[in-house]
């Protein structure tokens, strides 16, 4: 996965963590979007190794 992309969302989990989803939102989907199969299936993995990232207080989780 590119350093961007991780970057992307990293962030985007800390403003969800904040209540800030607009702006989460605003953040991951290009890098989403703009993401081919490779990078794409490399997100999803991420995402589901990361979900308490989104969820958690846990200031461990950035």
């Amino acid at each position: 996965m590119r350093p961007s992309t991780l970057r992307a969302l990293k962030r985007a989990a800390e403003l969800t963590r904040q209540n800030r989803l607009t702006e989460a939102v605003l953040i991951a989907e290009p890098v989403i979007l703009t993401a081919d199969s490779y990078e794409g299936d490399e997100i999803l993995r991420w995402l589901a190794e990361h979900v308490t990232d989104f969820t958690s207080d846990n200031k461990e989780a950035r």
